[in-house]
């Protein structure tokens, strides 16, 4: 069985033009000869599946191994999907977050431009008075 590239990709590896390992891995009592770019990584995603179809077959009553395959598939997609949708509710937090912080210092910067440009008139001002003083005394 041969993953697909993008799948067999760990976040180390590029998956462009590199050579593909062979590896045997161990899943369910059944040995799978697995090809991809990082073997390491492969048999970790193995040793998920295999503790996964273990743990179903230990909740339930059935041995084919297909309806077991079956089952294990839909626990590990339903906690994919759950980590998607996790996923997706952070990063609309984080955007959220992203948006404020940009208004919020957008409103600083007005506030810090109003005082600078006050203290700029209140100096331009007391220099034009400083000569008519002088000039009384």
């Amino acid at each position: 069985m041969e993953l697909p590239d993008q799948a067999a990709q760990t976040p180390q590896s590029s998956g462009l033009n590199e050579p593909n390992e062979s590896i045997s891995a161990e899943i369910y009592d059944q040995i799978y000869h697995l090809c991809g770019v990082d073997s390491t990584y492969i048999q970790h995603l193995a040793s998920i599946v295999d503790a996964k179809m273990h743990a179903v077959a230990a909740r339930g009553s059935t041995v084919d191994s297909l309806r077991v395959a079956v089952l294990a598939s839909l626990n590990i997609a339903d906690e994919l999907e759950c980590l998607r949708e996790r996923y997706a509710s952070l990063a609309g937090s984080v955007d959220q977050s992203q948006s404020t912080v940009r208004s919020r210092s957008a409103s600083l910067a007005d506030m810090l431009d109003e005082v600078i440009n006050a203290a700029s008139d209140n100096v331009a001002s007391d220099q034009r008075a400083a000569p008519a003083i002088r000039r009384a005394g």
